[in-house]
């Protein structure tokens, strides 16, 4: 049993590695610049760190709670955004005032992404300040007190 076990543990690592150079080989083939921007302002907030999950680039929080997806040419959208949690009902008002700037992201049979907002980064209307403040937002609602505490001493 121990052998099984280890072999399924070797072949998780192995398709994770995969991923990673298949994931980083599409991500200098389109949004490096979009991809080096995000992470400028995400791993600038305490505690955040970022690796692949479910496909995609996600930052995280203490290496668990989800702060926020980067996704370039998700399903083959052709597209460089960014996914991140939000206030219900901020989504709707966003994405209908600027369809072209901003989306809702699919939401997944569990309600994943349910109160996320897309954020086209491709798009010559990009304002990087608004991202960062975006960003921030998603951090304050994700991240435990002592860390919202600790970026409001920055």
């Amino acid at each position: 049993m121990a052998t099984y076990g280890a072999t399924v543990w070797l072949r998780s690592r192995i398709c994770d590695m995969w991923l990673r150079v298949k994931h980083v080989g599409m991500l200098a083939a389109m949004g490096q610049i979009e991809l080096d921007e995000v992470r400028k302002i995400a791993l600038a907030l305490p505690e955040v760190n970022d690796r692949l999950s479910h496909g995609a680039l996600c930052f995280f929080i203490q290496d668990r709670r989800p702060l926020c997806y980067y996704h370039d040419n998700h399903r083959g959208d052709g597209r460089v955004s960014l996914w991140c949690p939000v206030r219900p009902g901020a989504r709707d008002e966003m994405v209908a005032a600027e369809p072209k700037r901003y989306f809702k992201p699919p939401t997944s049979a569990a309600g994943t992404f349910e109160h996320w907002l897309g954020v086209f980064l491709d798009t010559p209307e990009l304002d990087w300040r608004e991202v960062a403040a975006i960003v921030e937002e998603a951090f304050r609602r994700a991240a435990p007190k002592r860390l919202v505490a600790e970026l409001d001493e920055r």
